[in-house]
């Protein structure tokens, strides 16, 4: 018989509804129940692409006896933790708070209101590894929450104290946000970096997509070595399994340093991320292997991630047929029979498969072998790729062969939830590329950007009453700051892309919204809105898997300012970065976003009006040049077409010069002479004219 979480939208909660557990999801009524029966709260954290999420339901969730024990001394609660990220963020910081070091799943054990006393992650069903077994830690509590109650009031007490202090913690650490913050965090950053494989420290390996994304900053202000660790960790991820190299997009992360074999799981936020770096490396430097990474990506998630209404889905599975990786590897048998003997040679030749495998039972996880091949640059290449032209066009259609062979097996699940924050993020990737790549490309990913902008307004926010999830026709659960931040920003980016005032329009009133919502009269943001009383009310500039809402808040608030010249914008971007500054300085690993956020308000940003007579075809050349800085907000004004009503103080004075398309190029309020010539010194960005 199914449980009460048959009855929820969550992929994940109904991945649970036929488990043996009485299971709840997080609300009034399961709460009720913790304190009407008196028993402790067994809350149980994860999401529906996570492996371990998995193998722990198998394991323990559909075993008759430890249900037994669950159903008879808890009230088990299950949560999706991309629904509920305040849920997360509090609880996980709970089980750090008691040594432990996060995760998922997260199995945390709560006093009947709430408060956290005992937990973990993955608990195994016997004994390993230095783990208890979950019957013993469920046996284990039992005892304690019966016999010594006060010492589990006590340490619930302590723990809720502790996240309490954390969540309003930051106030003593106010401090001025000063230009050497950047160098500071630049050289942590370089310390931390892998010089030989790319990216930051050893095995597991994840992305950090902010971190690159800030030091793709630093190259921009002219850091050869950090253009060039940004330079070395794309192109090593992208060589490596991490990256798909038949169907484009990259998984989760790596699980040695080399980037070679991934955790399978492909998240929608992961690839978003990286698309921006992808597209601004090859914008500002040619890099045409980045170019192919971003058209590699966007297509995945036009393809496999996109509704039919638009809106992006949240997440593919690891496992397919209950098995991680199993879609994906490749053995030279299963190569040569759908490439024959001579083709199918050159892909285990060139993608690494060999008979002993790289990847479990003698299988290969596809990877561009060394030496790295790296495409030539536009213009002429510094570097070639490792096999010739004639090779590269069987490696072609040997990949578009071997991709429709390997869309007739088993695909992995895929979480249909729709999520407002990751398709914010989404539509800001889509946006990149479509400014980088430009021409057929741009005007598809624009196009892509425009549906999903559309439906998200639509079906997530109505009315500007902003929603976090939505599935199967339904919006639900009111949107954090995390939705309201990144979907404005994608907003944003997608009016700095067609130049379409309604897009302005709507990023405008969202960041009121948040303003109103979600600000800390004390500094900063909160993440939820405080209409539901939790043990703590979460708060935090850190990154995490995703960027800081805060960060990426204050970015917006920014570039807002620079177009809008609303000054209250600026004083609430200003306060909170005076708020992280000394964080920032102690640990630059976590404030990647924020630390770009504090690039972009001691530079000012940079913004390129371009003035134009409808159809004037002599405008799009200097909008591309504009946009071969991807930081650069440019306008489009076109003569006789309504404009925002937030624009009129920026467009005040910029007309057509003597009939020709026109340019100004503004910062902090001060614009150059006008220029007519995609060329000009003045409307190409150099690092030195900054």
């Amino acid at each position: 018989m199914p449980n009460r979480l048959a009855a929820e939208l969550s992929p994940y909660l109904l991945q649970h509804a036929h488990n043996p557990v009485d299971w709840y999801a997080w609300g009034d009524e399961s709460l009720a129940a913790a304190r009407t029966l008196d028993r402790p709260i067994l809350l149980s954290i994860g999401y529906a692409a996570c492996h371990w999420c998995h193998v722990m339901e198998r394991e323990s969730f559909e075993d008759e006896s430890t249900a037994r024990l669950m159903n008879d001394n808890f009230v088990c609660i299950k949560v999706d933790r991309e629904e509920r990220p305040d849920l997360d963020q509090i609880y996980q910081q709970a089980l750090q708070l008691l040594g432990g070091h996060g995760g998922w799943p997260l199995t945390l054990f709560l006093t009947p209101d709430g408060r956290p006393f005992y937990g973990g992650t993955y608990f195994p069903p016997v004994g390993k590894y230095g783990m208890p077994a979950f019957k013993e830690v469920l046996t284990g509590v039992t005892e304690a929450f019966r016999a010594r109650r006060k010492a589990v009031d006590d340490q619930a007490a302590q723990l809720t104290e502790s996240l309490q202090q954390l969540s309003r913690g930051e106030t003593r650490f106010r401090a001025a946000a000063e230009a050497r913050l950047l160098d500071e965090a630049e050289a942590q950053l370089l310390r931390r970096a892998d010089f030989t494989h790319g990216g930051f420290g050893e095995r597991p390996k994840f992305p950090n997509p902010t971190n690159l994304a800030f030091l793709l900053g630093r190259a921009r202000a002219g850091s050869a070595v950090a253009l060039s660790h940004v330079e070395l960790s794309c192109t090593k991820m992208a060589a490596g399994g991490m990256y798909d190299q038949l169907g484009g997009g990259f998984h989760r992360y790596s699980t040695d340093e080399r980037w070679l074999i991934p955790h399978f799981e492909k998240m929608l936020y992961d690839n978003a991320l990286l698309v921006p770096i992808y597209a601004a490396l090859h914008r500002s430097t040619g890099n045409l292997l980045a170019r192919e990474v971003v058209r590699g990506t966007l297509g995945y998630l036009e393809r496999e991630m996109t509704s039919p209404e638009g809106g992006f889905f949240a997440t593919q599975d690891a496992d397919s047929e209950s098995v991680e990786g199993k879609f994906f590897a490749w053995t030279p048998e299963s190569i040569r029979a759908v490439m024959g003997d001579a083709d199918g040679e050159l892909v285990c030749r060139v993608y690494g498969v060999t008979p002993s495998g790289n990847f479990e039972h003698g299988t290969s996880v596809l990877h561009v072998t060394a030496p790295t091949p790296t495409l030539p640059r536009e213009g002429g290449g510094e570097r070639s790729a490792s096999w010739t032209p004639e090779e590269e066009t069987r490696l072609a259609l040997a990949r578009a062969k071997l991709f429709a062979a390997r869309e007739t097996r088993i695909h992995p699940a895929r979480d249909e939830k729709i999520l407002t924050a990751w398709n914010g993020l989404a539509l800001s990737a889509f946006c990149a590329g479509a400014r980088a790549l430009g021409g057929e490309d741009g005007a598809r990913w624009t196009a892509v950007a425009q549906r999903a902008a559309t439906f998200i307004l639509a079906k997530l926010a109505p009315n500007d009453q902003v929603f976090r999830v939505y599935k199967d026709g339904v919006a639900k659960l009111s949107g954090t700051l995390d939705d309201h931040a990144f979907f404005a920003a994608g907003l944003f980016d997608l009016f700095l892309t067609d130049f379409d005032p309604r897009w302005l329009n709507a990023a405008c009133r969202l960041t009121d919204r948040a303003l109103a919502r979600f600000t800390d009269p004390d500094g900063g943001f909160f993440l939820e809105d405080g209409s539901e009383p939790l043990v703590a009310r979460p708060r935090s500039g850190y990154d995490n898997a995703i960027p800081s809402g805060a960060a990426v808040l204050v970015r917006t608030l920014l570039r807002l300012h620079a177009l809008t010249g609303e000054a209250r914008y600026e004083r609430a971007a200003q306060a909170t970065l005076e708020l992280y500054a000394g964080a920032m300085a102690r640990s630059a690993f976590g404030f990647g976003e924020m630390l770009r956020a504090l690039s972009l308000w001691l530079e000012g940003p940079r913004v390129v009006v371009v003035a134009a007579a409808r159809d004037d075809a002599a405008a799009r050349a200097l909008v591309d040049a504009g946009w071969r800085d991807p930081e650069t907000l440019v306008v489009l004004a076109i003569q006789d077409r309504p404009s925002s009503p937030h624009l009129p103080a920026l467009l005040e004075g910029k007309s057509v010069l003597d009939g020709a398309a026109t340019a100004y190029v503004c910062r902090r309020g001060t614009c150059s002479p006008p220029v007519t010539d995609p060329a000009s010194p003045v409307l190409l960005f150099s690092a030195r004219s900054s």
